[in-house]
């Protein structure tokens, strides 16, 4: 069944109203008509099922014939706090960090972060990296729009991870993987989850030592060294794996 997304203000009645660029898509893209069945996200976890009403040039009009929860969400919820990477790599990271299954990213500015944004580009970029989470939210059938915060600091990052029921963060110079094994299988069971990747150069070990002091278990990812875009979907895949539930 199609699944179209559309503002949680547009939700709370018998009949939902689909505005905007789908329109175009459901109308003459995929030539649906009145009376077939599709599926509404409100993108906050929330699914209805409905029964096109009528179809115009300006919008579809559905009625909701069920409401159920989104079963396409962990039970945890992931915040990844990504070190600030060069060029577009932030772009391709965002995207796939959300098809895994992420809840948050938050760019993190460290000690070996290359990038700097004056207010202007930051929120112009930030406004891109939404609209990147926004599209493969919609790709993969995502229950939430995830959201990419502004930038902040690596100090801010730590304080931010205190709220946060369980937190870890892959380390080149850690050792031994069968502890790293088990950290990642503990992490089953926790509302919230902090994953920390830095950027091109990783963290420094003071960075690490930061990140130990606030309870934050370091672990590794294998003997090779990982690009910074490689290292948070490596862990976020063998996280998903490991928090994934039949519901």
């Amino acid at each position: 069944m199609y699944r179209f997304y559309v503002d949680p203000s547009q939700t709370g009645g018998e009949e939902i109203r689909i505005t905007g660029e789908d329109v175009n898509h459901i109308k003459n893209v995929l030539r649906m008509k009145e009376k077939e069945e599709i599926i509404i996200c409100d993108g906050q976890g929330k699914d209805f099922y409905c029964i096109i009403e009528a179809v115009s040039n300006s919008e579809i009009i559905t009625k909701v014939l069920e409401e159920r929860s989104s079963d396409t969400e962990l039970n945890t919820k992931i915040y990844l706090f990504q070190g600030l990477p060069k060029k577009d790599k932030m772009e391709l990271i965002i995207q796939k960090a959300v098809e895994l299954g992420v809840y948050e990213v938050i760019p993190v500015v460290t000690r070996r972060t290359i990038v700097k944004f004056d207010d202007k580009k930051e929120l112009k970029k930030v406004d891109r990296w939404q609209s990147i989470a926004v599209s493969a939210a919609k790709q993969s059938n995502r229950g939430i729009i995830p959201i990419v915060r502004k930038p902040i600091t690596y100090k801010e990052a730590l304080a931010f991870a205190k709220s946060l029921d369980y937190n870890v963060i892959p380390y080149e110079k850690e050792t031994g993987i069968e502890a790293s094994k088990k950290i990642v299988k503990e992490a089953k069971g926790h509302t919230s989850l902090g994953v920390f990747i830095g950027p091109e150069g990783g963290f420094e070990e003071s960075e690490i030592n930061d990140a130990m002091e606030h309870q934050i278990k370091p672990i590794t990812l294998g003997k090779r060294i990982l690009r910074t875009e490689t290292a948070g979907l490596t862990i976020l895949s063998l996280l998903m794996f490991e928090l994934e539930e039949d519901k």
